[in-house]
């Protein structure tokens, strides 16, 4: 059996598992997937344990900018997905595929962590950065698009308006909205959530490792989109 790893903490409510076993499932493959609870100070050493016998990984909050380091070769400044190859570490950005071919003037990004960070170069138009650490409230004035890159899923941390698109990252394993999800929802908005987010930058790592097409309407189905 191949196997492939989630690194984070916490991964506990993560459904990369569901949705990636559904798709080695769909495509025939005797893969597995499973996720892995890792303390910063322990990253190092859970990507030399696997780097010789593991397909690969994905890598979520905190690890996607320290996970640079140790990659033999690695796309920017963020990456959340290893592919593992003849014991060499590739680290590729596939978060970029969610905000891909979504056109925009100007954007309204909250957070300037690993996931921020990774979405920027698919960013089109001027780009505002909100963190609470720095410029905050979120302003959302005059921009076409919204991004939440952060975990914040019940507190909205912005109102949406009718005429701009949101993308939120955060999600309820259970599928219900986050605040921001909901309140563009209610506002007419364009609206990626969380949970198709998920899908578009797994669709990409699931490509990356197996070389194959992925079956986008099994991982769709598996965390419970509509097809």
């Amino acid at each position: 059996m191949t196997r492939v790893a989630l690194l984070g903490r916490p991964v506990a409510e993560s459904l990369s598992p569901r949705m990636q076993n559904a798709a080695f499932a769909a495509a025939g493959l005797d893969w597995e997937y499973s996720a892995l609870e890792v303390d910063p100070g322990d990253l190092a050493g859970v990507v030399r344990s696997i780097r010789e016998s593991w397909a690969g990984a994905n890598v979520t909050i905190p690890h996607k900018q320290a996970v640079v380091e140790l990659c033999d070769e690695a796309e920017g400044e963020s990456v959340n997905t290893l592919v593992l190859r003849d014991g060499r570490v590739l680290g590729f950005n596939t978060d970029v595929e969610i905000v891909a071919g979504i056109a925009a003037r100007q954007v309204c990004l909250i957070g300037a962590g690993g996931a921020a960070k990774a979405l920027l170069p698919g960013l089109a138009g001027e780009v505002r950065v909100f963190t609470r650490s720095g410029e905050w409230p979120p302003d959302a004035g005059g921009c076409d698009l919204i991004v939440n890159a952060t975990p914040v899923r019940d507190e909205l941390l912005v109102e949406p308006s009718a005429e701009q698109t949101v993308v939120d990252l955060a999600y309820y394993p259970d599928g219900r909205p986050t605040a921001l999800a909901a309140a563009a929802r209610a506002a007419g908005c364009e609206v990626v959530d969380g949970l198709e987010a998920l899908v578009r930058q797994g669709t990409k790592s699931f490509e990356l490792w197996t070389g194959i097409e992925a079956p986008v309407a099994a991982m769709q189905a598996a965390v419970g989109l509509d097809t």
